[in-house]
């Protein structure tokens, strides 16, 4: 993969979730989106990123979504061992190095699903 956040980056990402198999919404869910809030991300790349998932799958996309259901906020650092697989997102939450603002639960049955969209 690209630099993390870099527009490369989030053309490789989409191509590969795109690729994978269907998101496992399940049937009569409503679409959500999270946004992934980085405040410490280099000047030159986004300091948030908005992730959409709805029963045709997910796209993410730079920049934030005042919609969102979920936000995650986390430090480059964990955003980039995350995307690489490197850092396992329930050990993340566990030490409190992700703060949740709304429904986490929307992800929990995702987080299998992008981690082998991410890693495979």
């Amino acid at each position: 993969m690209s630099e993390f956040l870099s527009n490369q980056w989030f053309e490789e990402l989409n191509d590969r979730l795109r690729a994978s198999a269907p998101a496992p919404l399940p049937e009569g869910a409503r679409p959500f989106r999270v946004v992934i809030d980085i405040s410490d991300a280099p000047e030159h790349l986004p300091r948030a990123l908005t992730m959409a998932i709805n029963d045709e799958g997910a796209r993410v996309a730079p920049g934030d979504s005042l919609d969102a259901d979920t936000t995650l906020r986390l430090s480059y650092l964990d955003a980039a061992a995350l995307a690489s697989g490197q850092l396992d997102s329930a050990s993340a939450l566990r030490e409190g190095r992700i703060k949740v603002r709304g429904d986490v639960n929307v992800l929990v049955p995702f987080a299998a699903w992008l981690h082998a969209a991410l890693t495979d």
